[in-house]
């Protein structure tokens, strides 16, 4: 069998095992799944008409801030949900599964790939997920063609790998399941310091540039630009540059750890 053969075979073994392995324990992905949908059914009817007066000049109503959120609220979903890859991939170093794996005839690298494939698809059910809430309470992109909604997805998965990777990275540093949840918590809280609640320009000054020149803010700009017809700019090629050095760091990042570290 090719070294190529074996890698699938191996990674899709792993990645099998993740799949089932969130199955069988659906606490942790249901919370984290939880937080952006309340989050998004939070901002739409709590502050909704507050927030929506810094839309488009103001008076721009709750239709108009839901538009304009969820693109906020379907990124920080990814963010969320690959904290649950870094809680995973640590539990694995630290309750000697890993330790076992290293002994047996298996492709080195299919123990990470599989992490990072499930957790991708896992993203992707939770973005599919927070897409049904929120056109279920008004959420529409009527204006969209079919290749800016392709484009959009290809950017979320995008986005997805790059954070798996990162998350992954994290996990493999973690000495436990608490410390990856807590060093992996900046994925959560980078998008409600960027765009997705309020334009960067409605921010007071000293704050707007830890906004607009971070990952998530050219990602979310681009979304709307896609799916609701804004400007896009140079938000389109700042993320695709965020998405693949943060995936070629994590990639490196993770490779490195996960050689060296004997755990």
């Amino acid at each position: 069998m090719s070294s190529l053969s074996l890698a699938v075979r191996d990674s899709s073994t792993m990645l099998r095992r993740n799949l089932l392995h969130a199955r069988r324990y659906p606490s942790l992905t249901l919370n984290l799944l939880l937080t952006p949908i309340v989050l998004l059914l939070l901002f739409v009817y709590v502050f909704g008409d507050v927030l929506s007066a810094g839309i488009n000049g103001g008076g721009a109503g709750r239709s108009a801030y839901i538009a304009y959120l969820v693109p906020g609220i379907v990124l920080m979903t990814i963010g969320g949900t690959v904290v649950g890859t870094a809680v995973s991939v640590s539990n694995d170093m630290t309750e000697g599964i890993i330790a076992r794996f290293r002994t047996m005839a298996i492709h080195r690298g299919s123990v990470l790939i599989g992490h990072v494939v499930g957790s991708v698809l896992q993203s992707i059910m939770s973005v599919v997920l927070v897409g049904v809430v929120a056109v279920a309470i008004g959420f529409r992109s009527t204006d969209a063609t079919a290749l800016e909604w392709l484009a959009a997805f290809g950017l979320i998965a995008l986005v997805a790998m790059a954070l798996t990777w990162i998350a992954v990275g994290m996990g493999l540093v973690s000495p436990n399941s608490e410390a990856a949840s807590n060093n992996a918590l900046p994925l959560i809280v980078l998008p409600l310091i960027s765009s997705a609640f309020v334009p960067v320009d409605a921010m007071p000054g000293w704050f707007q540039p830890i906004a607009e020149y971070q990952p998530f803010t050219p990602a979310i700009e681009t979304l709307r630009g896609l799916l609701l017809g804004s400007e896009i700019g140079h938000n389109g090629w700042l993320a695709v540059a965020w998405c693949l050095g943060l995936t070629v760091l994590g990639y490196l990042w993770s490779k490195a750890v996960f050689q060296r570290d004997p755990k």
